[in-house]
């Protein structure tokens, strides 16, 4: 694949984007708009499409979905929040076939903007679509549930019996409902060992760097750690990334990435990561523009895979009898027997 940046213009001063053109395919943005073009555009909140985490694995998805249909993808990072409508529209005064959105702040705009291009497909990412459009579809995920089974593997993996979380801000509800499901998961694994276990959930103040600031999430990762906290989650794009890396100095430290595998996308943080806490964000994306290059993708919602991915290097770390009843509480999570606690 090729990566070209293109020139920075009036109209995207707050903006900053990028394109892929599959090595094979024909389509240019110059076709976009044109019988037999397939583009994709993807938009993000306010981070980078190198968080290695959340946006990263959308475009991902984005590129992926783009370059199985012989199509063309681009991005834009919106750098602030008002231009939302504004960086839609450059992809869709383009005739672009579909429109990716990434993030829960952007959904009433994607709403707005799915009823003013209504030929247009619309894939607004953590962002429940609650309108009646039927180019408006919402993937959206039981954060939840990876929050809690992240939770319950901490509960045993625990030696000071104090568990704790830095994460992006709490207005985000997918943010909130990965925090509420890691707690209960917590309480849910204490109660099985017949153990007290603290567990405390940070949340980044509200604002545009929440999701953005990784000193912040180093600084309060170890707060926690001198503490006694000897696990910690850290979730929320760059912010909780920070809060993996300073995980990582400290020797017999447990650590939990979000949203991908991050064993992968964090390097520096793989002596601790223990598992991930995973969103299927990429393969959500690519199958939902699948559908839409089939025409059969549908308004309202989808719902994307979650679950922990593997434990790497720190397998040995997990007892068999661990991975035994954690196997177990992921079926019964999954298949909705045993309730997240999560109260909406």
């Amino acid at each position: 694949m090729i990566k070209r940046i293109s020139a920075v213009t009036a109209a995207l001063a707050l903006a900053t984007v990028g394109f892929i053109v599959p090595a094979q395919a024909a389509t240019t943005e110059a076709d976009c708009g044109t019988a037999g073009a397939f583009c994709v555009g993807l938009v993000t909140d306010l981070g980078k499409v190198d968080d290695k985490s959340f946006n990263q694995s959308a475009w991902e998805g984005a590129k992926a979905g783009a370059a199985k249909a012989g199509g063309f993808a681009k991005y834009i990072e919106t750098t602030d929040s008002k231009d939302y409508a504004k960086n839609m529209a450059l992809f869709a005064d383009k005739g672009y076939n579909v429109i990716v959105t990434v993030g829960f702040l952007m959904g009433d705009a994607t709403a707005a903007a799915a009823v003013k291009y209504p030929k247009i497909k619309f894939i607004g990412v953590d962002q429940f679509n609650s309108s009646t459009a039927t180019n408006n579809t919402g993937l959206i995920f039981d954060e939840d549930k990876a929050g809690f089974l992240a939770g319950y593997l901490a509960a045993y993996l625990t030696k000071t019996n104090k568990v704790g979380a830095v994460f992006g801000m709490k207005e985000v509800l997918p943010v909130r409902k990965f925090g509420e499901g890691y707690e209960n998961g917590i309480a849910y694994g204490a109660a099985e060992r017949s153990k007290k276990i603290k567990s405390t959930v940070v949340y980044h103040a509200a604002g545009d760097n929440a999701f953005a600031d990784p000193a912040w999430g180093a600084t309060t990762a170890n707060q926690l750690l001198t503490q006694g906290y000897d696990i910690i989650f850290g979730a929320g794009g760059s912010t909780g990334n920070g809060a993996l890396g300073k995980v990582a100095q400290k020797a017999g430290a447990f650590c939990i990435g979000v949203d991908t595998d991050q064993y992968y996308t964090v390097p520096e943080a793989k002596a601790c990561i223990v598992t991930s806490a995973e969103k299927k964000l990429s393969l959500g994306v690519s199958t939902l523009i699948a559908q839409a290059k089939a025409g059969t993708i549908k308004g309202g919602n989808f719902t994307g895979q979650v679950g922990l991915s593997p434990f790497h290097d720190l397998d040995s770390k997990v007892p068999a009898v661990v991975k035994v009843r954690l196997k177990k509480v992921t079926t019964g999570i999954l298949a909705g027997s045993i309730s997240t606690g999560f109260k909406g």
